[in-house]
């Protein structure tokens, strides 16, 4: 029999993409001829903000900024982890005034923001699990950061070289099922990464090219239910036999921009 999961509520930062759009082309999902339903996206945000609520989780917003469309991408802002706020420097120039938006939040929610000095995107390359700090470099996070991370949180923190430009940012490669383990697409990392992931995580779920495409590892777990594209037909099948809970829900709208659920989704560690 599957192990019984353990569910730990939790605290998510998020933004509404009223002005969701795709204006410029900074990832190879982004298409600037393709059409954008910006109501579409409303109501895809507000199902996933329903289900967290609706499996005990607190959720914040943060206003969005017109002019800003990938705002809603709440994950790249900052990591936040034992109350303390690494927050971002954008590789792109489109979306680098986020930074302070974000930071405005934090610092008003009673949080300390450091601004890190290297290029970094927050919990787009930077996965707290197991005791570590996974961190992902190859397009955009850079190693400079990694050190960073390592140094404002004392956390060991492990480099991992993302080497196919569709997953650009490490949250649409892997992510943390829970404090101990992780699901990963290993054709998305180098081959010493992969060995790396192997030796760390041995007992990991493993996903199909087929799966990473559809975003099934830009997912959010709480320890036992898992929100998940419901797309990602083979990871879902493959957490259900280990006894996870998966929760569909659909963010096709936002994948225009290269974005899914955990790409929406900061988790503020306090």
């Amino acid at each position: 029999m599957p192990a019984t999961r353990l569910r730990r509520p939790r605290r998510y930062l998020t933004c509404e993409p009223r002005f969701f759009d795709v204006r410029y082309t900074i990832n190879p999902w982004m298409r600037e001829d393709a059409p954008v339903d910006t109501a579409l996206a409303l109501r895809q945000w507000h199902t996933l903000v329903d289900a967290y609520r609706a499996h005990g989780h607190t959720v914040d917003t943060v206003p969005p900024v017109p002019g800003l469309p990938d705002m809603v991408f709440a994950a790249n802002a900052a990591l936040v982890l034992d109350g303390r706020v690494l927050g971002s420097r954008f590789h792109a120039p489109q979306r680098q005034p986020e930074s302070a938006a974000y930071e405005l939040w934090f610092k008003s929610a009673g949080f300390d923001v450091h601004a890190p000095r290297a290029v970094c995107e927050g919990e787009g390359d930077l996965v707290p699990v197991g005791g570590l700090l996974l961190a992902g470099t190859g397009f955009r996070t850079a190693p400079a950061a990694h050190a960073e991370a390592q140094e404002l949180f004392g956390v060991p923190t492990v480099g991992l070289r993302l080497t196919d430009p569709l997953f650009y940012h490490l949250d649409t490669a892997l992510f943390a099922l829970d404090d101990e383990n992780v699901a990963y697409y290993p054709g998305a990392f180098s081959a010493g990464s992969r060995a790396v992931l192997a030796r760390l995580f041995p007992d990991a779920v493993l996903a199909t090219e087929a799966d990473a495409l559809a975003f099934g590892l830009n997912s959010v777990s709480d320890g036992r239910h898992v929100f998940i594209d419901p797309h990602a037909d083979g990871l879902v099948a493959e957490l259900g036999r280990r006894g996870y809970v998966p929760v569909p829900v659909d963010l096709s709208e936002l994948r225009k921009a290269g974005g899914g659920i955990k790409c929406c989704t900061q988790e503020v560690r306090s």
